[in-house]
């Protein structure tokens, strides 16, 4: 069984969107997970649904499947970065970013993608872990509601420095509130768990293997947070593709280089030959 590899559009913010599938396409990719950001299908463009026809149109002309990712750094504030968030202390910025995620599910339907990635933010000083937590925990609920409505999928993004920041934090949000059970999935980030050091992130595939809606995979240093290409770094990375066949992972496994932009033309098929030497060395 071979994986299913993608390639994330943040690593792409210099390239038009329709150039940028047919870099990955042309590469051999089998999907792309696409970050909806202002250059790059804009959700609040006025002409959003035929903007994402058109590009569910080239997705399938191209032989892409597609996940949606909703990580732009400065699509809902531009002033600050990822704000406001699911736990911002404010009522009306937290549903702004609902309302965001409502919106990416929609686009999500229309691409028919195989989830949507979303993570929980980061805690300000004027909220306390308990007011954090409870924020979070509405605003997943109002978020997987909509998407069971939709008949989309939703998986939820362990972050270093966010309130949800490791695979532990996840499934202490499921137990909380059993609406969640069964209804929100994991996107896992395997070089996350290199940074945090929860566990090896080989054994984090095995864990959830049940419960995973995404896969992402860079090259990371132990305890920094920063992507890398997948030749660089301190992490191994047969390990993880060996964990992820042995568990039959079907869906997109998203390679996420976002500092990579301005040598994408390169980063693109280079990772994706980088991932299959190493699959076919396993």
């Amino acid at each position: 069984m071979k994986l299913r590899y993608a390639y994330n559009t943040n690593g792409c913010a210099h390239h038009r969107l329709p150039d940028a599938l047919d870099l990955i396409a042309r590469a051999g990719y089998d999907g792309v997970a696409l970050t909806l950001d202002w250059h790059h299908l804009d959700p609040y463009a006025r002409d959003w649904e035929r903007r994402s026809r058109e590009v569910g149109d080239r997705l399938r002309d191209l032989g892409l499947s597609c996940v949606i990712e909703t990580g732009a750094r400065f699509l809902l504030s531009a002033a600050e970065k990822h704000e406001p968030t699911l736990i911002n202390p404010q009522p009306a910025a937290r549903a702004r970013r609902v309302d965001f995620l409502r919106r990416a599910i929609d686009i999500a339907d229309i691409l028919e993608a195989e989830t949507v990635s979303f993570w929980a933010g980061v805690r300000q000083a004027t909220v306390n872990d308990e007011e954090a937590f409870a924020y979070l925990t509405e605003g997943v609920v109002a978020v997987t509601d909509y998407a069971d409505e939709r008949g989309v999928s939703v998986s939820l993004e362990p972050e270093p420095g966010m309130l949800i920041e490791t695979n532990a934090d996840y499934r202490r949000l499921l137990a909380a509130h059993s609406r969640l059970q069964g209804r929100l999935s994991l996107a896992l980030d395997l070089g996350h768990v290199w940074v945090t050091g929860e566990q090896e992130p080989a054994e984090s595939v095995y864990q959830y293997a049940d419960h995973l809606g995404t896969v992402s995979i860079e090259g990371m240093n132990r305890g920094v947070h920063l992507h890398l290409p997948l030749h660089e770094g301190d992490m191994a990375i047969p390990p993880l593709l060996r964990a992820l066949r042995a568990v039959n992972f079907r869906r997109l496994v998203c390679v996420e280089l976002s500092r990579e932009s301005p040598r994408a033309h390169l980063a693109i098929p280079e990772s994706l030959h980088f991932l299959r030497a190493a699959e076919d060395a396993l």
